[in-house]
This record gives C-alpha cells, structure tokens and sequence, in this order.
C-alpha cells in the first residue's frame, strides 16, 4: 500500500499578494489556502489560548484531507521549561478538541537555553503521552538534545525530532528521534524568517521527504516574514506532486 503524500504547509495560512493569484478567489483565508495547499501550522497557540470554537471552525473551514499542526504554549515550554505541566497540558489538549480528525502533529519547540536533562523529559514527554497517542514532534534548539541520549529518550515515548534549518547541530539538519514521523521545520536560510529557499535547494529537500521511511511526512515553511514561505511551499509541492506522480 502507497504511504500517504507528505503534508506540506506553512506557518499560519497569510496568503502573500506575490503568490495570491494561486489560490481560489473566494472564502476565509484559510479556506483560499486550504484550497491548494493541505496542512498548516497553527502558532498563534504558543502566545495565547484560543477558544474550542475556534477549532471547530478551522476544522469546518477546511477540506477532508487537510491537517493541522498546533504549537505548544510557551507557558509549558519556555515559561515552565517542561516542570509542573500537567494542568497547562490539560487545558490545551481541551482547546484542541474542535479539530477531531484533522488534528496533526503538537509541536513542542524548545528554547535554546534549555538544556537536556532526562529526569525532565521524561517527566514531561511520559505526561504528555499519558493524555494523547496522537503524533508529536519536538524541536530541541540547544546542542545538548543532539549527543545521543536525547533522540534516544525521545524515541522511547514515540516523540519525533523536528528537521531544522537553520541547524543548531549537524545532527538537527535530519530527522531524528521517533521514526515514525518525520517533520521537518524551515526557518529561513541565512536570513531566519526571511531567506527565500532556491530551487535547488527544494529539490534537494524533497528528495530526502521522498526517501525518508517515516509513515506520516511533514515539511513546513516558517520564512514568513518576508512572504518566502507560501511561494516555498507551494514550489516543493509542485515537486513532489511531479516525483510522486
């Protein structure tokens, strides 16, 4: 049995006016981005809850196959630095319930002050994964996560390691850690949030997502500042639409 397409997406559904005329004409903004393009991150949720409506009607909003990715609050991860979370992971899985199916990987990224302790996550990853069975990816930004220990503690609680650009680590620039995802998170190269990525450089990564054994594929662009990300997206798309076809 084929493995389903890879989800590629962005960070937040803002449809830059450069690529605007590649999206429907009419509906939300995320009803014209889900239009073409079928996952999304959802950030907004590392600054601030949202209401369980809200899901709903991101979920009614958007097509069968569409997914959507949702960041961990801050509040957990750079506020708390994974100690004492239970409550805060309580009340967030409870937002995210509007999304049902169409709820994708929680993305837990980390600040890059945040040493590997492995009392502590295992702490967080075992609470985590005593209230969801859902796929989760982390992404660690201190150098400490990448000596070994860490892909391997995530890899016991079924938590992927995020593919990071630009890389922290020689060993951040691949997946790591749960091989059942594979996810992989682009920022903007050399410019974070800004750097457009060139053809051959797409090429390149959507030949690694292709190779790549994981059941459950993800690519997202976080160069939105500059609008790169939807072009991005929608150019690596286009590749692996051709790759795959």
């Amino acid at each position: 049995m084929p493995r389903p397409e890879p989800f590629v997406g962005t960070a937040g559904w803002t449809v830059p006016r450069t690529v605007r005329d590649r999206f429907p004409a009419g509906g939300s903004g995320l009803e014209r981005y889900a239009g073409v393009l079928r996952a999304v991150e959802i950030n907004s949720t590392f600054y601030r809850p949202h209401r369980p409506e809200t899901f709903v009607r991101w979920r009614e909003s958007t097509p069968p196959h569409f997914r959507f990715s949702v960041k961990l609050p801050r509040a957990l991860t750079h506020e708390a630095r994974l100690q004492g979370c239970e409550a805060g992971l309580d009340a967030f899985l409870r937002e995210l319930g509007g999304l049902e199916d169409k709820l994708g990987p929680l993305l837990v990224q980390l600040p890059p002050s945040l040493v590997f302790d492995a009392a502590v996550a295992g702490d967080f990853f075992g609470a985590l994964r005593r209230r969801t069975a859902g796929p989760v990816v982390c992404e660690p930004r201190h150098a400490s996560w990448f000596a070994g220990d860490g892909d391997a503690l995530l890899a016991r609680h079924r938590i992927a390691r995020a593919a990071a650009d630009p890389a922290r680590s020689p060993a951040a620039m691949s997946p790591g850690g749960w091989p059942g995802l594979a996810y992989w998170r682009l920022h903007g190269s050399p410019r974070m949030y800004y750097s457009a990525y060139a053809e051959h450089e797409l090429a390149a990564l959507a030949r690694a997502i292709a190779a790549n054994p994981a059941g459950e594929r993800w690519c997202i662009f976080d160069n939105t500042a500059s609008g790169a990300a939807a072009a991005n997206g929608l150019a690596l798309k286009g590749i692996l639409d051709r790759a795959l076809a």
